[in-house]
């Protein structure tokens, strides 16, 4: 048994839409559209921002503040005065309900635990101590002092090297992402994907080792 499972943070261990889900109501009908645009700009800018080569890189944190108010001037809400609150309130986002129990069984078996995400350490941390997990992790690993985001192969490497983990292999790395579960694969970690919503397989070639839909089922792998 591989002795550290690694866990992306944003949409493997916390909703990310379970902040838009707080502001329905101010938000209107056009909440979940907004809700998916925001994700989607998210994720995308730190593609690109990484590929621009930009120094230093924006942080997660300015980069989840550009792609929600991008998400709320395509819906016409370019002025709602919930924006700040929402970037506020991704400080203490939600986590999902399997989670807990996944990270008691896994530690109670003996492995390690990680976090391993784009966010900065401050970030992720709040989240935990949020969700009561403070305490459940052995590392919590951010690409926060790097030139680039995750997928990059360095990002990986610079993770597994603090956990002062040599065989890329002896990590499990859990994801929600499947570019995520990708650039594990290729630097060479055992991946998981937590396929949560059901989503088509893709990158083929650099897949995953099993293929869960919660994590929950992380103790039947």
């Amino acid at each position: 048994m591989p002795r550290i499972f690694m866990f992306d943070a944003y949409g493997t261990l916390f909703d990310v839409h379970s902040i838009v889900r707080r502001f329905a109501a101010r938000l209107g009908p056009d909440a979940k559209a907004i809700s998916a645009l925001w994700r989607t700009k998210q994720l995308e800018y730190t593609w690109i921002y990484s590929a621009l080569g930009e120094t230093p890189i924006p942080t997660f944190q300015r980069i989840t503040d550009l792609a929600l108010a991008y998400a709320l001037e395509t819906y016409g809400q370019g002025a709602n005065p919930a924006h700040n609150e929402m970037l506020e309130a991704y400080l203490t986002i939600d986590a999902f309900p399997d989670v807990e129990a996944a990270l008691i069984e896994i530690r109670g078996a003996g492995n390690k635990v990680a976090v391993f995400t784009n966010a900065s350490i401050m970030m992720v941390d709040s989240a935990i101590k949020a969700a009561g997990l403070h305490g459940a992790f052995d590392y919590l690993l951010s690409v926060e002092d790097g030139p680039v985001y995750k997928p990059h192969p360095s990002v990986y490497e610079t993770a597994m090297l603090t956990t002062g983990t040599r065989n890329p292999a002896d990590i499990v790395f859990i994801s929600s992402n499947r570019w995520d579960v990708a650039g594990a694969a290729k630097f060479g970690f055992t991946p998981i994907w937590c396929n949560r919503t059901g989503q088509p397989g893709e990158y083929h070639g650099l897949g995953p080792i099993a293929t869960i839909s919660t994590l929950a089922a992380l103790g039947e792998v």
